[in-house]
């Protein structure tokens, strides 16, 4: 799961929402004018911006003119409390030169619909996402947003054109002058190298065949004090799993910038937790050099699919063996390059949220592969509880139904419970910004993942998009190949003797997007097991998304310690685990 923006603006409007009421700002002047009176407002794409005609995706936001004025529209867009109408539609083919009329075809969220967008002073602005063909090997043309080294991010992706924002007074009725689509991402900057970072990229074989086209695995590889001059020595490999990386994560060679300007975490309520994160990260690398900490080369995937910012590290139908690559390609070469012990002994998983599913799906489907897995805030490991959606039981995704009533079913909270957002909430924010499951967000990505290849060569949907309805069809798909407690329950005879003591896995009793949930039904069998499971489950009181097992300090704080928490684990369970005559000493100095 994403961060969420912190969220509490529109309370009224939130309430509103969940009983299904439309909702209207009570500062808007007048209502939206009537279709048959609102003017068509145009977007152009100009002759010097693009050179033949494509497929694409245009999106426009209006943000109003008192909303974090020093901020894009672009940046503002989100399915949380301070939500800015946002519309989309498709276009087929857009020839350069020409204006495209904002029509009945966009999907908006909040709204539905831009003819319904209240008069009053905004800041608008159009995006235009460019989409690739690509012809998979099933046979199958595609158009598709490759990831262009950002990580799937719709906002910045380099080639994505966009309008300046511009200031309009809205009451449906005056002519606008046309969005002109003048300004164009920029490219992002190959990542460069330290004397401890490393960063290597390899093509990959499998998934090259998969897309008919060159994919590409990158992953950065943070070498152990004494890498160099101990040329003999060999090392365990921990990989740390969760989305796009641009570099080592809480990781600082420097010292803290004297001059940062201090922000403020709304999440955590925290003064200058930009400096916080600065001087944690730099705590890890001076912890790094020290004598006592554990000489490991800990490293970091980047893997985005056509559908998402990573693959979930799985191999699946719609994206291709994403895990056969990472195993086979990837690791492999990352331990040859850097003298892994390459062994299934020496190799170990961690990570948070999307991470923390990844850790937990690849450490049981390659079980002799890793010797142990921290699972941290992990996204649904058991599809009885996705988010609050029971896929086996329930009918609707949007809402409980009983004989006499239907209640929304909350998506995302804060650490006191309130609800700032609905399944249904960010299911249409997802279908505003792409249809066919293009959107890179959450729902889409799971279905990119978790899906069977639809009809028309896209995800199958796991419910309808417009009503909730879930198919059972591809809900089955998802239990049988993906629900990783309904596979340990299934598999647990031929598993237990291959995961015993490997599950470490810790959520907060107040995840934002209710993933505690699942661990608890998790737990239940884990308890149990037999043979003997030898699983550590923990929750933290009161602890929100991404609690990851330390008792003994905030949320805030925790997130940024995962090293300094799990490679202490790691060595222990090496020196238990490790079979006759393994090297458990060229590592350790």
């Amino acid at each position: 799961m994403t961060n969420p923006y912190l969220l509490t603006r529109y309370p009224i409007a939130i309430a509103l929402a969940l009983v299904g009421l439309p909702w209207i700002p009570s500062a808007s002047p007048a209502m939206a004018a009537k279709a048959s009176e609102v003017m068509p407002l145009e977007v152009e794409l100009p002759r010097t911006m693009a050179s033949t005609p494509a497929p694409g995706r245009l999106l426009v936001m209006f943000a109003p003119v008192d909303q974090a004025p020093d901020r894009e529209p672009r940046e503002l867009a989100h399915w949380n409390a301070e939500a800015i109408p946002l519309f989309g539609m498709d276009i087929e083919s857009w020839q350069p030169g020409t204006r495209v009329h904002l029509n009945d075809a966009a999907v908006g969220f909040p709204l539905r619909h831009w003819r319904d967008l209240p008069a009053g002073e905004y800041r608008v602005q159009a995006l235009w996402q460019r989409y690739d063909s690509i012809r998979r090997a099933d046979g199958r043309e595609l158009f598709l947003p490759l990831d262009r080294g950002e990580g799937q991010q719709w906002r910045d992706k380099p080639g994505n054109l966009h309008s300046r924002p511009q200031r309009i007074r809205w009451d449906g009725r005056a002519r606008l002058p046309p969005l002109v689509l003048t300004e164009r991402n920029l490219a992002v900057a190959a990542p460069t190298d330290t004397p401890w970072v490393k960063y290597l990229r390899i093509r990959s074989e499998r998934l090259s065949a998969f897309w008919g086209r060159d994919i590409f695995l990158g992953a950065f590889v943070t070498l152990p004090a004494g890498f160099y001059s101990r040329p003999q020595a060999r090392y365990p490999l921990v990989i740390q799993h969760g989305h796009f990386p641009t570099g080592a994560s809480h990781w600082r060679e420097t010292p803290p910038d004297p001059d940062l300007a201090p922000n403020y975490s709304a999440r955590f309520g925290l003064h200058g937790y930009n400096r916080i994160v600065q001087q944690h990260a730099y705590e890890l690398f001076q912890a790094w050099r020290g004598a006592d900490f554990p000489r490991v080369l800990m490293v970091e995937i980047q893997h985005p699919t056509p559908f998402h910012d990573h693959s979930y590290g799985v191999n699946s139908a719609n994206n291709g063996p994403y895990g056969d690559a990472i195993q086979y390609e990837l690791i492999p070469e990352i331990e040859r390059r850097f003298r892994g012990l390459g062994q299934g002994w020496a190799r170990f998983l961690f990570g948070g949220s999307a991470g923390g599913w990844t850790a937990m799906a690849t450490q049981i489907f390659y079980p002799d592969d890793y010797n142990g897995a921290w699972i941290a805030c992990p996204d649904p490991i058991d599809f009885r509880h996705v988010s609050t959606i029971d896929l086996y039981q329930s009918r609707n995704a949007y809402y409980a139904t009983s004989r006499y009533k239907r209640t929304p079913r909350p998506a995302h909270r804060n650490s006191l419970g309130h609800i700032d957002s609905t399944v249904e909430d960010q299911a249409r924010w997802e279908s505003a910004l792409a249809s066919r499951g293009r959107s890179n967000e959450q729902w889409d990505a799971w279905e990119s993942v978790y899906s069977p290849v639809g009809e028309d060569g896209y995800p199958r949907r796991l419910w309808n998009r417009d009503t909730g309805e879930i198919d059972p069809v591809t809900a089955a798909h998802w239990r049988e190949n993906y629900d990783l407690g309904h596979i340990l329950r299934r598999d647990w005879m031929k598993l237990a003797p291959k995961l015993r003591g490997k599950l470490r896995i810790y959520a907060g009793e107040r995840d934002n997007y209710y993933l505690n949930n699942a661990v608890y039904a998790a737990e239940e069998f884990l308890r149990s097991a037999q043979p003997a499971a030898d699983a550590v489950i923990e929750f933290g009181n009161r602890a929100e998304h991404c609690w990851n097992g330390d008792h003994s300090r905030a949320n805030a704080y925790s997130r940024l310690r995962y090293a300094q928490m799990v490679l202490p684990w790691v060595v222990e369970r090496i020196l238990t685990t490790a079979p006759p005559g393994a090297d458990v000493q060229s590592w350790r100095y």
